[in-house]
């Protein structure tokens, strides 16, 4: 017979036109694979367990029990009904389909390399998060309250609000554009280092500008905007360069770096601002010189980004750049994640955003130089929340890597940092919120040491990482959105209800309430997600 009559051979159309779906329209693997990809499909060849000589394979205890669950409809029922096929092996690479200690780029780091892409994760987390930390809840505040002390809550909502904008549409943007460079300095190294010149030329702007709201504005959205430049390609770094089998405990270090810097950075802020107008003009300064060259640093830190001018990619057209910038479908994991944490992170900046303001106006509220005591407060609950998130960061990693386990400890710290905000509300006193400090601090350092870990392992699509980690990204900006607007909104009907210009301590009750019922809604979220243990 000829491939006419027989309806044509794999490959090629047959004689009446008819083209067989998944017969004739079959690519040629050779050519429709590239060399990374042909080596990644050889390491999947496992050999299958053999069996004894002379034994039937389907009179085994494990081929019965498959046949027996034939009717329940799983995936290896079909396997029992050939007479001698072997029951898949839990553990091959068949079933797990990559090998955990080849990154997704195709590359196995060997173990300095790790170390140094632990090391630049972890240095770059530090050196960002304590002046974006200091600027955004210490200096920031103090800046507008000598603006305009009746409105400084509205003006720090309008700029966080607006500013998280940016850093919305700049996450995603900049996330996909890095997806598709193409540079003999690899896809991510570029945007890093120019997003944070960005970032650097901003803050250092707004130095010289600190009297001015609608200046500050412009140039908070502009540091923003480059802040994230940087940001979304050095998440992504994460899911391309970072080996399944030491994801968690990197993305510990990672957590336990943004621990750190953060609480060092509530730290840093106050005692800048103990020094008047000079301590808060060297804030500005600090900012400037960390963001200009910490991206420079990292990729020194990092092993070099192999060139990838030779990668393919489509062409680039308008509609293939903005089919680039669609969310995924079909990935309720990736959205409960998603909102998950931006449900979560909306808590957290509520009460973390104001923490100067509630220290001043709930905490000392009416007693003298309640300024010089909420400075003083911010600095105690910064070491305490140094030490519980460093510990809790540099332990949950690790830990979660050798139960492979992400979800129930991601959904228990939200549930724990819930908790501490209880303390201020049933203890408005100093007590109350140095143990906020610490049970929260322990709460939110688990979340950070594993979240991260947690954000990879719900991705759709290794290769549009940038991308899609841009929009999981967009939890952090989103969420100083919600923070500010309702922290903002709440303080606002309160002083209307109240017909006062001062902040009345009750409007912060409402706040912590507010964000311990949304924090535990985001716990319950990141529960409901299925392909993730």
């Amino acid at each position: 017979m000829t491939d006419n009559e027989t309806g044509g051979a794999a490959g090629k159309k047959p004689g009446n036109g008819y083209v067989r779906p998944g017969i004739d329209d079959r690519p040629d693997l050779d050519k429709a694979l590239t060399p990374e990809q042909k080596i990644a499909v050889s390491r999947l060849a496992v050999p299958l367990p053999t069996q004894p000589k002379g034994e039937d394979s389907a009179a085994s205890v494990g081929v019965q029990e498959t046949r027996m669950g034939a009717e329940s409809g799983t995936p290896v029922a079909a396997m029992a009904n050939s007479v001698d096929a072997a029951v898949l092996d839990p553990s091959s690479a068949f079933n797990d389909m990559r090998d955990p200690m080849v990154s997704a780029d195709g590359h196995r780091p060997s173990k300095s390399e790790i170390v140094r892409l632990g090391v630049g994760f972890t240095l770059s987390a530090v050196v960002c998060a304590i002046p974006w930390v200091a600027l955004s809840t210490v200096i920031l505040p103090q800046v507008l309250q000598n603006i305009n002390p009746a409105t400084k809550e509205s003006m720090l909502g309008t700029i966080n609000a607006v500013g998280s904008i940016v850093a919305l549409l700049a996450n995603v943007i900049f996330g996909t554009l890095s997806d598709m460079t193409r540079s003999r300095f690899g896809k991510r190294t570029p945007w890093i280092v120019v997003g944070g010149l960005i970032a650097g030329l901003s803050v250092g702007l707004i130095a010289i500008s600190q009297h001015s709201f609608p200046t500050i504005l412009v140039l908070w959205c502009m540091a923003q905007l480059g802040y994230n430049v940087m940001l979304a390609p050095f998440v992504a770094t994460m899911s391309d360069r970072v080996p399944d089998k030491v994801r968690g405990t990197i993305s510990g270090f990672y957590g336990a770096g943004i621990a750190t810097g953060q609480t060092l950075g509530n730290v840093v802020g106050a005692r800048l601002n103990d020094h008047g107008a000079s301590g808060v003009t060297l804030g500005w300064l600090i900012g400037a010189a960390a963001f200009a060259l910490i991206g420079i640093i990292t990729v020194i830190v990092w092993p070099r980004e192999k060139p990838n001018v030779n990668e393919k990619r489509e062409n680039i057209t308008v509609k293939s750049v903005l089919m680039n910038f669609r969310p995924p479908r079909h990935a309720p994991d990736f959205y409960f994640a998603l909102v998950g944490r931006t449900l979560m992170m909306g808590g957290y900046w509520m009460i973390n955003g104001y923490l100067f303001y509630i220290s001043q106006d709930y905490i000392f509220a009416g007693q003298p130089k309640a300024k010089d005591s909420a400075n003083a407060l911010i600095a105690v609950m910064g070491v305490i929340t140094l030490v519980v998130s460093l510990i809790a960061a540099l332990t949950a990693g690790p830990i979660t890597d050798k139960i492979g386990r992400r979800k129930l400890p991601v959904a228990l710290a939200s549930c724990l940092f819930a908790v501490g905000i209880v303390m201020p509300l049933a203890m408005p006193s100093r007590v109350g919120m140095l143990l906020f400090a610490a049970i929260a601090g322990l709460g939110y350092g688990v979340y950070n040491a594993i979240d991260q870990a947690l954000n990879v392992s719900v991705l759709p699509n290794p290769d549009e990482a940038g991308k899609d980690l841009g929009i999981l990204n967009l939890a952090n900006t989103l969420s100083t959105v919600i923070g500010s607007v309702l922290t903002s909104t709440i303080i606002s009907i309160s002083k209307g209800m109240h017909h006062v210009t001062a902040t009345p301590p009750s409007a912060y009750r409402v706040v912590f309430i507010v964000a311990i019922v949304i924090v535990l809604v985001a716990a319950y979220l990141i529960m409901r997600i299925k392909k993730v243990k």
